[in-house]
């Protein structure tokens, strides 16, 4: 069993967060660089629509790439790309990630789960020992200690 790590840690995807932001700053030049040059025939008005659309976009990219997963004393900051979720450790049972899976689940206490798009499947070595080292805090923080 790996040992947990120290708190406050926080979780994130290299990879995504790259690609994202590469992306979102590509579409961002692209979308500038077609205004100036686009036809004479397009006004103004296209022109910053043009590049208010490659914003937006860039926009949608920095909220994927923003995903993570933070841990503290008190419990579990989980940030996915369109909302933020607070949790005490006693309300998470337990953390699953099977191959496959694009992130881990987090097992709650109400009987729901909720996805961590901060560990990301892709980065498999990577996620592994993220999910490792959160199911290792999941076992210290527990409520209750397992009856073995």
């Amino acid at each position: 069993m790996t040992e947990a790590p120290a708190l406050p840690v926080e979780w994130r995807p290299r990879t995504t967060r790259l690609v994202a932001y590469a992306t979102a700053g590509a579409i961002i030049v692209a979308m500038i660089v077609l205004a100036v040059f686009v036809a004479p025939q397009f006004t103004i008005v296209d022109r910053v629509l043009m590049v208010v659309f490659g914003l937006g976009l860039a926009w949608i990219l920095h909220m994927l790439g923003r995903c993570r997963v933070g841990a503290d004393e008190s419990g579990l900051t989980i940030v996915n790309a369109f909302r933020t979720r607070r949790l005490e450790w006693p309300e998470v049972v337990d953390v699953t990630m099977t191959v496959g899976d694009p992130w881990p689940r987090l097992d709650l206490s109400d009987g729901t789960a909720l996805g961590v798009m901060g560990i990301q499947g892709a980065e498999k070595k990577l996620a592994a020992r993220q999910v490792t080292e959160l199911a290792a805090l999941l076992k210290t923080r527990a409520e209750a200690p397992d009856p073995t």
